[in-house]
């Protein structure tokens, strides 16, 4: 961190993240470093618990959120989350969490920004998207993966969409291909585009900046920009989940070759 740390007020070291307060800069180390920081479910509940810490911690501003290693966030970890799925969970992780994501209800609104470096790709670019500001390290990479991995990906695009409405958003999530930070940034996603291995320096400076108002007029400010994509996701929602691609042989196939390391081979059913 590019700030000196003393004696930190608080550390909860959480299976695969660390919530550290130092002032009123809360840091969030999504901590998974050696599967890229994939979400699985450990990952999720930490990170709900972690958000939930920050949320209630009354000495905590405003928020950094980070990966450990040489990524951000790639996604959902797939031999966890989509090899040998029953139907039924299958369908649990197709409807994913509820529209409101990770940050769209809270108790305090308090600022959140996303410190993003190598990878933030399906689940990585939801925290990205949902977080409040967005700084990005030149070499990031972002991506709505679920088309890739046979599910909807509307959702995401409905958040990606509400901050950059544009052919580009379309791009994202029918090719499920990656996208670089440079070009999200000149389309205005992302806030702050920087040298590699700046990232978390220039989200502090960022966070200083917004330190400097009055901590209830930004928590207004966040309340208000967080609902732009909560009711634009549920709609998406209406549209793509009646289409149940958990159950088709395509889903299947996705998860299959990703772990066999093969191309796939899709029929359309």
């Amino acid at each position: 961190m590019a700030q000196e740390l003393q004696e930190p007020a608080i550390i909860t070291e959480y299976e695969t993240m660390m919530y550290q307060r130092q002032g009123r800069i809360a840091y969030i180390m999504l901590n998974r470093p050696q599967a890229l920081n994939a979400v699985n479910d450990q990952f999720e509940d930490d990170l709900h618990d972690a958000l939930l810490e920050f949320d209630l911690d009354d000495e905590a501003w405003v928020a950094i959120l980070h990966g450990a290693g040489r990524s951000f966030c790639a996604g959902a970890d797939i031999k966890q989350r989509f090899v040998a799925m029953t139907p039924q969970q299958a369908a649990r992780r197709e409807r994913g969490p509820n529209p409101e994501g990770y940050m769209g209800r809270a108790i305090n609104w308090k600022p959140v920004i996303a410190a993003v470096h190598g990878y933030a790709l399906g689940a990585g670019i939801v925290l990205a998207v949902e977080s409040d500001l967005i700084v990005a390290s030149e070499e990031a990479k972002f991506g709505i993966t679920e088309t890739r991995r046979g599910l909807p990906g509307g959702r995401i695009w409905a958040k990606v969409n509400a901050f950059m409405p544009s052919k580009i958003a379309s791009e994202m999530v029918i090719t499920g291909e990656h996208i670089d930070a440079a070009e999200l940034y000149r389309l205005g996603l992302i806030n702050r585009l920087v040298p590699t291995g700046e990232h978390l320096s220039a989200a502090e400076e960022l966070a200083e900046k917004i330190l400097k108002s009055p901590p209830l007029a930004t928590r207004a400010a966040v309340k208000l920009t967080r609902r732009q994509w909560v009711q634009t996701g549920a709609e998406a929602d209406m549209q793509v989940l009646p289409l149940k691609l958990h159950l088709t042989e395509d889903f299947k196939e996705a998860s299959a070759s990703f772990v066999e390391k093969r191309a796939p081979k899709y029929h359309a059913r």
